[in-house]
């Protein structure tokens, strides 16, 4: 009998996770998400009725969001632009009394304004001052049941809400022209589709970041934005707007892993224009990768490799789009947690993934570049006590500990109010 292949060797690289910082102040209610802004040193973290928005230069409270929704805010997206001013500052909401809310940022406000802890004496000057900062312009309405996620596509045109009314809807951001000498867009939004094709209410939308494309996504079948859902009937859905701008289910996915809390794409570019991959987390405390089956270019052309017919032969363009794409798991993360898995986070820097959960875990995987095998680099129990940690994310360093450089940390967030900062070490063995 041959002895057992050895196992494959370790990476060269070690990884600690360290307390930073804790935000202050605490929010001594449950907080269920916090979002980074895609640049700027800020971090919106939802809680009751409230979303609370951090600095990430100094840990403090910045600002605040209050007055718009009757009921617990759930999750929060920040809009995008391709403009770094304080002007193109949008931030949507998603709340429990069946409404998303878009919030706009005055201009004339600084981003970077000191916070100091109110006191009895000057509370009150402190909500007239984040009121002037802070506006909710408009309120989307149509869902039936608390809106659960939300998520833009990389472009900010569109907008995905999803409820428990087991609905996903689209909404298009009109741009208007402004508003004579002060140059202000008006909120004009519209929804342009309801997709109802699950049957549980959907936990998590997500649009797949933009990165440049290869041949098979340039519009030829579907358009280039691609939405992935998950819900509690336990699958996941991929979603694209076909040839005649409708949006259609282009793959079913039966998850296995449970109640699908949560989905989350790879954040950088793949070798080859191959496409982005995806991670899904539920309630079976499993996380799997699922990759894009994509056929090769030379069979995908018009005028192919069979004598001048594609491998579409003479079909029409017009019922192209009814052909779907195979997804398929080529990896899975090793089962560390015990109890649902809330939150999965995929570095667009490093590459490595974090995942908290109701077990009170923090955990670091990261991938083999040889073997394509997931592994725990790091763990951290009890990461907000004996609470739950409802959500983690990475985000760039701000701070002066981070001295200049593009230093990446993660924030987690959790049923006990707090916020945490966490320190990645990364060095070598």
């Amino acid at each position: 009998m041959s002895p057992p292949p050895p196992p494959p060797p370790p990476s060269s690289r070690s990884i600690d996770l360290l307390p930073l910082a804790t935000f202050t102040p605490d929010l001594y209610t449950r907080a269920w998400q916090s979002t980074p802004h895609p640049f700027l040193p800020l971090l919106a973290t939802t809680h009751d009725k409230t979303v609370t928005v951090f600095s990430l230069a100094t840990f403090s409270k910045h600002s605040s969001l209050t007055g718009g929704h009757s009921r617990s805010i759930r999750s929060c997206a920040w809009q995008p632009s391709s403009s770094q001013s304080s002007q193109s500052l949008r931030l949507v909401t998603a709340s429990f009394d069946s409404t998303a809310g878009i919030w706009t940022y005055n201009p004339s406000a600084s981003l970077e304004k000191p916070i100091t802890s109110p006191s009895q004496n000057n509370e009150e000057e402190e909500e007239e001052e984040e009121e002037e900062e802070w506006e909710f312009s408009l309120v989307l309405e149509g869902h039936e049941n608390e809106v659960k996620s939300l998520s833009f596509s990389p472009s900010g045109q569109y907008l995905a809400t999803c409820s428990r009314d087991k609905s996903i809807w689209i909404w298009e951001h009109l741009s208007s022209g402004g508003d004579g000498d002060q140059g202000e867009e008006e909120e004009d939004w519209e929804t342009i589709a309801v997709l109802s094709e699950h049957d549980g209410d959907v936990k998590t939308v997500s649009f797949a970041p933009g990165f440049k494309r290869g041949k098979k996504h340039d519009g030829r079948r579907y358009g280039s934005d691609c939405l992935v859902s998950g819900s509690y009937d336990d699958t996941v859905r991929v979603w694209r707007e076909d040839q005649d701008g409708e949006w259609v289910c282009v793959a079913v996915l039966e998850a296995g892993i449970g109640t699908v809390w949560r989905v989350e794409w790879e954040g950088r570019e793949r070798e080859g224009g191959r496409y982005q991959r995806f991670m899904t987390a539920g309630a079976e405390g499993g996380v799997k990768v699922w990759e894009l089956r994509e056929e090769d270019e030379d069979q995908d052309e018009e005028g192919g490799e069979e004598g001048g017919v594609s491998r579409w032969g003479a079909v029409p363009n017009r019922m192209r789009q009814s052909l779907r794409e195979d997804w398929e798991v080529t990896g899975e993360l090793p089962k560390v947690h015990t109890r649902e898995i809330y939150s999965v986070a995929w570095s667009g820097e490093s590459g490595l993934v974090a995942t908290t959960g109701s077990d009170g875990l923090l955990v670091v995987y990261e991938e083999d570049e040889e073997t394509k095998e997931w592994r725990v680099r790091a763990k951290v129990e009890g990461a907000h006590g004996p609470y739950e940690v409802n959500h983690v994310t990475w985000c760039r360093r701000f701070d002066k500990g981070a001295e200049g450089r593009q230093e990446e940390m993660l924030v987690t967030t959790g049923d006990d109010g707090v916020v945490r900062a966490w320190e990645v070490r990364i060095g070598e063995n």
